[in-house]
């Protein structure tokens, strides 16, 4: 997979993540499930799934669209101080 290929579906994907955060379709639903209503169990699982996307985009595609070369985790480090 190309990089823009790779940008266009992080693209999708959080056009994904923002068009059902709120649940529009299940407004004026009464219906609960747990003690809970239907509306908040989506919207629980739903900020999992989106803590999920969010660490796999932090992980692998962070550097996109700020033209920063990729570097090893301690790149940076040598100028701090001990204690």
């Amino acid at each position: 997979m190309t990089r823009y290929q790779r940008d266009y579906m992080w693209i999708g994907v959080f056009a994904v993540l923002v068009t059902f955060a709120i649940p529009w379709f299940l407004w004026g639903n009464t219906v609960t499930f747990g003690g809970l209503p239907v509306w908040l169990w989506w919207h629980i699982g739903w900020m999992c799934i989106a803590a999920v996307a969010f660490a796999a985009f932090t992980r692998n595609a962070w550097d996109r669209g700020m033209d920063v070369p990729i570097t090893g985790a301690d790149d940076g480090m040598e100028d701090r101080a001990d204690g």
